[in-house]
């Protein structure tokens, strides 16, 4: 194929969406269901990756899939620096004269833990593919995002239609916070060129009935606070009373930190100022999903055979609480026994994992500075508190304008394959790269999406790669890359 001019045929939506559609079916949902059944999880929950291998087969195997297709000039290399996770990168040259610019299309491999509570025919590494969804870590986070993308490179070729220089960029160190990420962007900065568009499939979406662009993610602050009141435990007959449980210590230094009656975090140092534009799309995100920002949870039931309640039921406050505002989760305890062998013993020590989501224009290094400060200062009973932060911690990030060109290609696609208009939303979520990039390349523009739609449950068990919405996006990514001047 030699590239496109000003004779280049029109896109064929209908030829692309047929193309898109073959592919998925014939051979990214087989490949998909493959690297599924491979436990490739991230550093931080595997510390043996490097012996036990599954990183480097989830690249491989990608890898090969993606040389295998009929992309204009495509090359391919497997990265590796010296104790670090692999990186794919790949490029496809233009096929359009007069682009001078790149577009960076991003993706991860690596994966989260297993997690409890699957369903009992389903699992992690067991893939499953019913009713258009498939089942199994990682899929959707983020597996599909580089066949989704070479899928939609390939589609384009096949019809001549021209396009700018794409270069490809697949970690996997994601899910522990990319910490591998910036040496290898630094390493393949010259080869990423001059950034004008970056593709990040790694987002979500807020249903699955058109396209949706991210257009903020949070922070990320995480840590281990651990409370130790004894060297060894004593029985609780004896010296309950005498000595304060290290647990209600605990609970004494959660209440300098956020409000128990209704999660708000306290120091205002974790918050920051909403700009305008994103109240207004939160308040037209919430009028197109109403109740549907919160009730695809899945609720416990709750007192008297009713489910929990949510924090709020209000479908504009609840995005910008799960967006635009801080927000603490414990995700793991030490020191705690289980249940069937907990005995009436004062514990020594009691530790939780903290994941602190702080907004996209709180500075990430400052909070954890604060955090540590806020938790450690003047603790009860002078009780031995120490606050170990991740070295993970990530800022947040807000998109750039949308420039004319995008803002319509984005509306068109939409309309096109999906039959709606594009809309707008922040997630909760954060995404490393995204920074770095744009301080980068600042003149870059950003298309974040993602298939994460309702229930499809990232990180957590039934993770369900939903398989129409993503054919459908991966013919507008398409249509996007095509439109780029």
């Amino acid at each position: 194929m030699t590239a496109a001019d000003a004779t280049q045929p029109p896109l064929d939506r209908g030829a692309l969406s047929k193309f898109v559609e073959r592919k998925w079916d014939d051979e990214i949902v087989p490949a998909l269901t493959d690297y599924i059944a491979i436990p490739a999880k991230s550093p931080a929950f595997d510390a043996n990756w490097a012996e036990h291998g599954y990183l480097e087969r989830v690249v491989a195997d990608a890898a090969a899939w993606a040389e295998a297709q009929r992309v204009h000039g495509l090359t391919l290399e497997i990265v590796r620096l010296p104790g670090r996770t692999p990186v794919i990168f790949f490029e496809a040259p233009a096929t359009r004269s007069g682009s001078g610019e790149s577009i960076v299309l991003y993706g991860h491999l690596d994966k989260q833990p297993e997690f409890e509570g699957w369903r009992s025919d389903l699992g992690p590494w067991t893939p499953k593919y019913e009713d258009g969804k498939l089942y199994g870590r990682g899929g959707a986070d983020d597996g599909y995002a580089i066949y989704a993308s070479i899928c939609a490179l390939a589609a384009l070729d096949a019809q001549g239609v021209g396009r700018p220089r794409c270069v490809g960029l697949i970690e996997t160190c994601e899910e522990s916070g990319s910490y591998d990420l910036l040496p290898y962007v630094d390493a393949l900065r010259e080869r990423l060129g001059d950034v004008g568009l970056v593709v990040c499939l790694d987002s979500g979406a807020g249903n699955y009935d058109q396209l949706w662009l991210t257009t903020s993610l949070r922070g990320l602050v995480g840590g281990s606070l651990e409370v130790e009141v004894l060297d060894e435990g004593v029985h609780s007959g004896s010296y309950g009373g005498i000595v304060p449980s290290s647990f209600r210590v605990m609970r004494q230094l959660f209440e300098r930190l956020e409000d128990a009656a209704t999660g708000r975090l306290l120091p205002q140092a974790f918050h920051c100022t909403i700009p305008e534009n994103r109240l207004q799309e939160a308040q037209e995100t919430a009028r197109i999903l109403g109740d549907e920002v919160w009730k695809p949870a899945p609720w416990a039931c709750g007192q008297d055979g009713k489910p929990v309640l949510p924090v709020t039921t209000d479908a504009r406050e609840a995005l910008l609480n799960a967006t635009w505002r801080p927000s603490l989760s414990v995700t793991g305890a030490a020191g705690l026994p289980a249940l069937a062998s907990a005995g009436n013993v004062l514990r020594p020590r009691t530790a939780f994992k903290l994941s602190l989501r702080v907004p996209p224009l709180v500075d990430a290094a400052r909070a954890v500075a604060d955090l540590k400060a806020l938790l450690e200062l003047d603790p009860p009973y002078n009780a031995r508190v120490t606050f170990k932060p991740e070295a993970s911690a990530a800022n947040g990030w807000n998109a750039p304008q949308l420039v004319p060109w995008l803002a319509d290609a984005l509306q068109q696609a939409s309309q096109a394959h999906f039959g709606a208009p594009c809309a707008f939303i922040g997630q909760g979520g954060t995404i490393p790269l995204m920074n770095i990039l744009q301080a980068g390349f600042p003149r870059s523009q950003f298309v974040v999406c993602g298939v994460l739609g309702p229930k499809s449950n990232a990180h957590g068990p039934n993770e369900f790669l939903h398989v129409p919405f993503a054919k459908r996006l991966t013919a507008a990514m398409a249509e996007i890359v095509a439109a780029a001047p």
